[in-house]
């Protein structure tokens, strides 16, 4: 069927509906607090592009079906005034693409809609902020106004998320990570809930354990009266996770206990958006968390550690890339005993590189195209940023937390970075040679000399290697040559570590 309920089902395709849609109706089973919704095959976005760009008949009809029973489960109805329902359309491919795609909240506005929440809100700035954080994203991801119905709305963002599928920067990062064009995306259609709604309502993201370094404690911000946006986009400076603890400790306690649930039941460290409005908890997705690569060596020992995995999974939830970029060498330390630090910030992704500070997307390909290793510098990074930050060795931004698309990216891409530095920092630093050290968050001045690491970097490395030797004895040379082979099995490498599990496919 191209279009499924959320909830009912418990075993669904990942390629079909997306990893949101899975991580959705997987909490929903589960009876966690999720707002309802309803997801668009990624079928459909491959119909949406062989047709033409248009959206198919038989999928209006679809939109309509869904959009009735979000208000059946709701009690709200979509562009009434009386009791308003605003839906959030969101992407969702099979493999996580953080940022790439498109989304557009608040949807289902109207001057009458904003009339009605000013009323049953007894806030008027909650309803305009509201409003405009709709026409803002409406006008920037579908480029028109809004119109005036909402069901005309919908159609407009569907496709517009649909379209953003092959978008420039989705396809370079699809080129990048050597993913297939054909999957194509997912639209979820999800009930609004509203961080933005008083002073007891806020968002946030948390990872169950630490992405950056892998310590085995929850890990994440909260944005008092804020939407998800405002925390991914790095356009804000979130609190770290002991603000909502101070502010509610119940909610707080509640999404610890709900973490690690969800990372028991995927088997592997989780990524959860939530949004608390009016002091209630609730989930807005979880998935498999981007890791830095030292961070996905010690989960994956720690989880096997924990009986959580056998030594063939753990093997399996790291990549030779992982392994490569953990042992990378390090600043020398006499040289950072007397490097001048420029600029301080949060660590983002570990690892240390040096490079020419660029602050646009254009002059970091054209530098890199001549062979000069830059460091991109940056307010902050969008997706439309996605193409210098590949081939850049480092990444600096003035704002944004540990889960802002800076973070993430990087996580992913395994290159240095270092965000949150203050107002000026990219003036500051534009054009000197720098050295990002995106494990301390300190950004020096000059190309300084490092330290040689290997295979016993950390204690964690050492124990990977030895799994992956013992498993490909005949194999001599480097790790991340030996755990290629381990994990591609046969001839070379002896027995065939297990498949990763699903919940790993979404990194």
């Amino acid at each position: 069927m191209a279009m499924v309920w959320l909830g009912e089902t418990e075993e669904l395709s990942r390629e079909r509906v997306g990893g949101k849609a899975f991580g959705i109706n997987r909490m929903l089973h589960m009876g966690l607090p999720v707002p309802p919704a309803f997801t668009l095959t990624c079928d459909e976005c491959l119909r949406f592009h062989d047709g033409g760009e248009v959206l198919p008949r038989d999928v209006v009809d679809l939109l309509a079906t869904g959009v009735a029973q979000l208000e059946h489960a709701t009690g709200r109805r979509f562009g009434d005034a009386e009791r308003p329902l605003l839906v959030s359309v969101r992407s969702g491919a099979a493999r996580s693409m953080p940022g790439m795609m498109d989304t557009v909240l608040n949807l289902g506005m109207t001057p009458q809609v904003q009339a009605g929440l000013a009323r049953l809100s007894g806030d008027s700035s909650y309803a305009e902020d509201t409003a405009r954080r709709f026409s803002e994203q409406y006008e920037k991801i579908v480029g028109t106004p809004p119109p005036a119905d909402p069901i005309a709305q919908l159609h407009g963002a569907v496709g517009a998320v649909f379209s953003s599928w092959f978008s420039e920067r989705a396809t370079a990062y699809r080129a990048h990570h050597d993913v297939d064009d054909g999957g194509g995306t997912s639209v979820t259609v999800q009930a609004m809930v509203f961080g933005n709604l008083d002073d007891d309502s806020g968002t946030g993201v948390l990872f169950s354990r630490n992405p950056l370094t892998g310590e085995p404690t929850p890990y994440g911000e909260w944005l008092p009266r804020g939407q998800g946006e405002d925390v991914v986009s790095g356009r804000f400076d979130a609190l770290p996770l002991s603000a909502l603890e101070a502010q509610h400790p119940a909610v707080h306690d509640q999404l610890l206990s709900v973490a690690a649930l969800l990372e028991r039941e995927a088997h592997d460290v989780q990524d959860i958006e939530y949004t608390v409005e009016s002091g209630r908890l609730y989930l807005l997705q979880t998935r498999a968390a981007k890791r830095s690569p030292e961070a996905a060596v010690r989960i994956a020992v720690d989880l096997h550690d924990e009986g959580v995995l056998s030594e063939d999974e753990a093997l399996a939830h790291v990549t030779p890339g992982h392994v490569r970029a953990l042992m990378k060498p390090h600043i020398a330390p006499d040289a950072r005993a007397t490097a001048h630090l420029l600029a301080r910030g949060e660590p983002a992704c570990p690892g240390v590189a040096s490079g020419r500070v660029v602050t646009d997307v254009e002059q970091a390909e054209d530098l890199h195209d001549d062979g000069v290793p830059v460091v991109l510098a940056r307010p902050t990074t969008d997706p439309d940023d996605v193409s210098g930050m590949i081939v850049s060795a480092a990444i600096v931004t003035e704002i944004g937390g540990a889960t802002s698309h800076a973070a993430v990216v990087s996580r992913e891409l395994g290159t240095p970075c270092v965000v949150g530095c203050g107002t000026g920092t990219v003036a500051r630093l534009a054009g000197r040679e720098v050295t990002v050290d995106g494990s301390t968050g300190e950004v020096f001045e000059g190309l300084l000399p490092v330290a040689a690491s290997g295979e016993h970097a950390t204690p964690h490395l050492d124990r990977l290697a030895q799994w992956a030797r013992a498993r490909a004895p005949q194999v001599d040379g480097p790790l991340p040559a030996v755990l290629a082979a381990v994990q591609a099995g046969g001839e070379d490498g002896g027995a065939r570590v297990s498949d990763a599990p699903p919940a790993l496919a979404a990194t």
